[in-house]
């Protein structure tokens, strides 16, 4: 089984692809989508979802885990996110995968078993779990890792 971990913004998304199988977890793929700021909002949008779609095509997850929005200080950054959310939630239902919202909160403690974990210690949570030398850079990356990691425990 493939789950697909998206942190989702619209100047770069993280995702991570890992497979479970006879409780084994391996990190197959992961990486950044990334729009330049200098293309109109609606070009990068595009973008977004065409750069998804092709993941999805090459990958086939099964089930997907995406962070969910929550409130930001500047509004318009939180509506431009929350656009591109919807890109990244409707590609992922064209293709017909379950997805899981997960709070960070809800990552925090299934990793960690601790609502108030550091970054470091979700990393090195990651690391562990799927059994990597090197830590996952960068940062939009590696809380999507932590992410797919977190949708398997929803399956």
């Amino acid at each position: 089984m493939r789950i697909i971990g998206i942190d989702p913004g619209y100047a770069i998304v993280g995702y991570a692809i890992i497979e479970i199988k006879q409780n084994k977890k391996l990190l197959l793929n992961y990486g950044t989508i990334e729009t330049s700021s200098k293309e109109e909002f609606a070009n990068r949008l595009c973008v977004i979802y065409k750069k998804l779609n092709n993941i999805l095509e090459c990958f086939k997850p099964e089930f997907a885990s995406v962070e969910s929005l929550l409130f930001q200080n500047n509004q318009k950054t939180a509506i431009k996110v929350a656009e591109a959310r919807g890109v990244i939630i409707l590609a992922l239902k064209n293709f017909g995968i379950k997805i899981f919202e997960l709070t960070p909160l809800q990552v925090k403690c299934s990793l960690t078993g601790f609502g108030k974990a550091t970054k470091q210690q979700i990393i090195l949570m990651t690391k562990k779990i799927l059994n990597l030398n090197e830590t996952i850079r960068p940062d939009d990356a590696a809380d999507a890792c932590a992410l797919a990691l977190s949708g398997s425990i929803y399956i």
